[in-house]
């Protein structure tokens, strides 16, 4: 047996032997391995014994696919199961999409038999979590086992069918080098990062969806001193800290009765009472954001944060916004001057063209301006026509606060020009030394003081 039609009618009575057969607690107490074991043992049997026979590829596929059907997410496990895939994308039974490497690629037709199989898949991710789908409830998120998010949406509010989207969370997550390797920013920028991170810098990365920002905040936090006491708070738990001391908070949607919601908010406020070194939050999207401004503002340095924003003055005005979304009734001006006191930097994400995601600006917040605008000044840049990062050649004051905290960085890293031109030239400014000797050490190692900006040195750097 070959033909198309004869396999889908196996496979079909197939999978409705394997429902009537297999005991669904037995399943239920075994592990993810033993149940993909089982399916194929029974399907092995069960087609022997009804005397099909199928060409050794059809046999391997209709297994598989069936196994999937029974135990697994159904016609998408295959994609998740991609390393190359990041997302899968169904806008209906006829329409998938996934992401590869950056790149958005249609599916073949056929995946889905129709509307039903797309709502089975939807059901068997969100019914284990207490949460539903239906018509009084059309749209959910949800998580997978292995921590991958997921959204589903269905009719009325789409007119396409049901709609699901699953974002792969990665088993094995990026570290420096790999952001080195690929692109996303240049050696010079990493090591200022890295002292902005030990030295415990208030640090928003921005950038829109599907822009790296959690991977990246994951390489951040790579950089905090392993003695230190962490809280992570998120909407859908994606951070994975290699650090010995970690408590991760997630939020909690409403049950099927709309009852037991626990915002992101809810979980700052806790994470208050706890004792954290720092706090590392996963997404700010609404009022927690006065809430993270405070705790930043009141001893909990270094904390890490992601917000959505098309650009870093962007993320100045959401920030404000989303306080102003609190219930607590504040001044604009008293909230941007919250905002200007609580960060010491923020660092800009993008996804290319071309599907590479890059840091396109890391920018220091510079108190407030005689307009009440919060000050941003430019560190690092990326130039699109050249395709690469530059320094701006601008020394922040943010510099002096890393000195006192003992994160001194290389004077090199400042100098202006294209970050992978070598590594940082390795010039400490000790806390002694005055601005001239600084300047004179530079002028030492053949570089130009005009160059690296070393002119504009804040006076406070040599006191």
């Amino acid at each position: 047996m070959s033909d198309p039609q004869g396999i889908a009618d196996v496979k079909h009575r197939l999978h409705a032997q394997l429902l009537r057969q297999i005991d669904s607690s037995v399943l239920a107490r075994a592990t993810r391995a033993e149940r993909w074991l089982k399916i194929r043992e029974e399907a092995l049997v069960i087609l022997r014994s009804e005397g099909d026979i199928l060409p050794y590829s059809a046999l391997t596929r209709v297994i598989n696919e069936v196994s999937d059907q029974v135990v697994g997410l159904g016609p998408i496990e295959s994609l998740l199961r991609d390393p190359d895939v990041s997302e899968v994308m169904v806008n209906g039974p006829g329409d998938v999409y996934v992401e590869r490497k950056g790149r958005l690629e249609r599916v073949p037709d056929g995946l889905f038999e129709g509307e039903e199989a797309v709502m089975h898949v939807i059901e068997r991710i969100v019914a284990p979590l207490g949460l539903r789908v239906d018509e009084s409830s059309p749209s959910a998120d949800a998580r997978l086992p292995d921590g991958s998010r997921v959204h589903a949406i269905i009719p009325p509010l789409s007119l396409r069918g049901p709609v699901l989207n699953v974002r792969k969370f990665s088993l094995i997550p990026l570290v420096a080098a790999d952001l080195l390797a690929q692109g996303t920013l240049g050696p010079r920028m990493l090591e200022f990062l890295a002292a902005c991170v030990r030295g415990k810098a208030n640090i928003v990365v921005s950038g829109g969806t599907s822009s790296g920002k959690t991977t990246f905040l994951n390489v951040l936090s790579s950089f905090i001193p392993d003695g230190e006491r962490l809280i992570t708070i998120e909407d859908a738990a994606e951070l994975r800290l290699a650090k010995p001391h970690v408590v991760s908070l997630e939020a909690r949607p409403a049950n099927v009765e709309g009852r037991g919601e626990v915002t992101v908010r809810d979980l700052v406020r806790n994470a208050l009472r706890m004792r954290p070194d720092r706090i590392l939050v996963g997404e700010v999207r609404g009022g927690e954001a006065l809430d993270m401004l405070q705790a930043m503002s009141t001893g909990h340095d270094g904390s890490l944060s992601t917000a959505h924003a098309n650009s870093t003055r962007h993320l100045l005005w959401r920030l404000e916004t989303m306080s102003l979304m609190s219930d607590v009734e504040l001044p604009a001006a008293h909230v941007r001057a919250q905002i200007a006191s609580a960060l010491d930097l923020v660092v800009h994400m993008a996804r290319l063209p071309d599907g590479r995601r890059v840091v396109t600006e890391i920018a220091a917040v510079e108190g407030v301006s005689a307009s009440g605008e919060p000050t941003l000044t430019p560190v690092f840049a990326f130039d699109r026509v050249r395709d690469r990062h530059v320094a701006t050649g601008a020394i922040p004051p943010l510099a002096s606060m890393l000195r006192d905290r003992g994160e001194v960085v290389s004077a090199g890293i400042f100098r202006e020009g294209r970050d992978a031109e070598g590594a940082p030239v390795p010039i400490r400014i000790p806390p002694s030394w005055p601005v001239e000797d600084a300047l004179q050490e530079i002028v030492r190692e053949g570089l130009d003081p005009e160059a690296t900006g070393a002119q504009t040195l804040p006076a406070e750097v040599g006191t």
